[in-house]
């Protein structure tokens, strides 16, 4: 069996940034250097729970872009003024690991991102321990998602979770692999 080719991303992070951050931080060892752990996408489903047409459209589109089966959020508790019950499904999200992380990663940054309309760059802020939030409001940046079959643009927020200390570090490790932040 062949031995399986590292995604691109990882290939970089591992000859640039991570030499640059050890140097950057002076880190003495090579276990200290931030590196991303998970990254989850989350998509939340207001009207999903009247129409179950809509959440499955959502499944699908968010397994089509992770390549990853997508699991059903449930809702924790009723609330009578929106006619929700506790259990009933609201939204859909998806955790990568390990290989489909850093394939998503090099796609949101070099691909999706840039596709965004108007683009100057996303926000520098980060969460106060090194994670990273990025919420979108259209599903259709994705090249993955055919336009045509879309019902409606929905929105969806992708967390960078990170072995980062503090914002400082996580922030540098992504600049350095190539997160279109604002100057």
């Amino acid at each position: 069996m062949a031995a399986a080719v590292k995604p691109r991303l990882r290939e970089i992070y591992e000859q640039e940034v991570a030499p640059g951050l050890k140097e950057k931080f002076e880190f003495s060892s090579t276990m200290q250097i931030p590196r991303p752990t998970k990254v989850v996408i989350n998509m939340g489903l207001g009207r999903a729970f009247n129409n179950p047409k809509i959440l499955e459209s959502a499944i699908a589109e968010l397994e089509t872009i992770t390549g990853q089966k997508a699991v059903t959020t449930k809702a924790r508790k009723s609330i009578s003024n929106f006619k929700l019950r506790a259990g009933m499904g609201i939204g859909a999200m998806v955790t990568l690991r390990d290989r489909r992380m850093w394939e998503f990663l090099d796609r949101l940054i070099n691909v999706a991102l840039p596709r965004i309309r108007d683009f100057r760059g996303i926000s520098t802020k980060l969460s106060g321990n090194g994670d990273y939030t990025l919420g979108l409001k259209d599903q259709l940046i994705f090249p993955e998602i055919e336009y045509d079959k879309v019902d409606e643009p929905r929105g969806m927020n992708i967390t960078i979770v990170t072995t980062a200390r503090n914002d400082e570090e996580g922030r540098e490790m992504l600049r350095l692999m190539g997160m279109p932040f604002r100057r």
